[in-house]
């Protein structure tokens, strides 16, 4: 393709963002919030903004009983092994990397000026154990392509004890007519003990440093059944989110940046689960639940933001609704369910947007290794895989495309019979990185057995709308890179 957009630095990217009217980076004057603007407030995991469309977002709290993760706690380290596992010595909040919550009060005060003097605040909320402590406020009325700073503050039971506050912000989505420049990231498969890092995965600075609009989290985000301690219980699994999002690192980044999550099976349940599995003491049911209250998320689990006149993008999910992975393929087994599956066709269908992307848990294309039996580019659900590719080549030949998670190594591959192109995040560590089956020159255009993430810039230039999609390294430096460009 011709006429592609160069690549841009943080700087250039923040300060040729002040004309562009409707462009919501993170902030155009002042730099990244980061721990040293943390005060002692009583939220060790930091918050967490999602869901966010031109109007409305949804800010995501937990209040904790110390300021800060217990650092000093005992650290099980590998990875857990399967079957029977050993009693855990101490109690779960004695481990390293334990938030323990509190009850108490929790409110949120937020304002697209970053001093707050007009700021709007939303009533306190109590929050207690049956919620993990945690409260998900659901802010309205909110102005387009907008920089919004808060304030989440927390006081103790009945209002006593008022903390210090804990500061942040995030971008609204542009006006579906909107013609912004938008950045985004993408990521995937992060495990505890192979982060490469203290104080979190190295992509996380690096994705911070691109001043992305939002980031989507396509998964994995913690590994109950793989990461010591194995969650066998609704409380180890709760810690395992604790340990995992109180990193310095992720909570720099979600103080700083809107995102969006999806869960698949390790941050659900088990590998390749699906509804009624245990996993010792934990159900399946109990997983879905445990996510709900971990991440910031609407009414549904599969949604669909428009970001301007350029950019729609589709999250699905692929564990609520799919057919056990044992049962035969054919017309009847699914992975999305009717009613996801009705939904996406007929919102893909409808969208005029320039650009229309699926980010999706789990790969559509692959090629995949011979013995799973997970996903769409498996022979497991080939009779649905090949139904979605087909469908996708009749109705969006050129301006679709999927990036999905799951798989631990890059890839750009198109699938030989319908041209469907799919971007593979790779996990979020090199460590991480294992399990391709080889390139295979029949599908891939791009193969790397590394960890790193998706960045996707997309901006107008005259008669034309175009998109670079690239493949970076862990510290951020890219790897791969897709231009194209479309006639708006």
């Amino acid at each position: 393709m011709k006429h592609s957009p160069r690549q841009i630095s943080r700087r250039h990217f923040i300060a040729s963002s002040a004309t562009l009217v409707t462009t919501a980076v993170i902030s155009s004057a002042t730099r990244p919030l980061s721990a040293a603007d943390k005060p002692l407030s009583r939220q060790a995991m930091g918050t967490k903004v999602g869901e966010a469309t031109d109007t409305t977002a949804i800010v995501w709290t937990r209040l904790t009983a110390a300021p800060e993760r217990n650092n000093q706690g005992l650290l099980i380290e590998g990875k857990a092994k399967k079957g029977k596992q050993p009693p855990l010595t101490v109690p779960v909040h004695d481990l390293e990397g334990s938030c323990p919550g509190a009850a108490g009060q929790i409110r949120v005060r937020y304002s697209a000026l970053e001093d707050l003097s007009d700021a709007k605040t939303a009533e306190w909320a109590e929050v207690s154990a049956e919620t993990d402590f945690t409260h998900q406020f659901a802010l309205r009325g909110l102005k387009p392509g907008t920089v919004y700073h808060y304030l989440t503050e927390t006081a103790g039971p009945g209002g006593t004890e008022v903390h210090a506050g804990f500061r942040g912000r995030f971008s609204t989505a542009p006006a579906p007519t909107a013609t912004s420049e938008v950045r985004f990231c993408a990521m995937t498969c992060q495990g505890y003990h192979d982060r490469d890092h203290a104080e979190g995965h190295p992509i996380y600075p690096a994705m911070l440093e691109l001043a992305p609009h939002f980031v989507a989290f396509t998964g994995d985000n913690v590994y109950y059944d793989n990461d010591a301690p194995r969650a066998e219980t609704a409380e180890i699994a709760r810690y395992h989110w604790e340990r995992m999002f109180s990193l310095p690192r992720q909570i720099d980044l979600l103080r700083n940046v809107t995102a969006y999550f999806e869960k698949d099976d390790h941050d659900t349940l088990s590998n390749d689960s699906w509804k009624g599995m245990e996993m010792g003491r934990l159900t399946f049911d109990e997983g879905q639940k445990i996510f709900r209250q971990q991440v910031p998320l609407g009414e549904s689990c599969y949604r669909t933001f428009r970001w301007g006149r350029d950019l729609q993008i589709w999250l699905t999910d692929g564990r609520d609704f799919r057919s056990p992975n044992s049962m035969p393929d054919g017309p009847e087994k699914t992975i999305w369910g009717a009613e996801q599956k009705e939904w996406f066709k007929r919102t893909v269908a409808a969208s005029d947007a320039t650009w229309k992307v699926l980010i999706s848990p789990t790969p559509l294309v692959g090629p995949d290794r011979g013995a799973k039996n997970d996903n769409h580019a498996n022979i497991g659900f080939q009779t649905e895989g090949d139904e979605l590719r087909s469908w996708l080549q009749k109705t969006v030949p050129d301006n679709f495309f999927v990036i999905c998670g799951d798989r631990h190594w890059q890839y750009l591959s198109v699938h030989p019979q319908t041209g469907v192109r799919e971007f593979s995040c790779g996990p979020a560590s090199n460590s991480h990185a294992s399990g391709s089956p080889g390139e295979d020159p029949a599908y891939h255009r791009y193969h790397r057995v590394k960890g790193g993430f998706v960045s996707v810039t997309l901006r107008r230039e005259g008669t034309h709308s175009h998109i670079l999609c690239e493949h970076r390294d862990v510290n951020g430096k890219v790897q791969h890179e897709w231009r194209g460009e479309r006639p708006v």
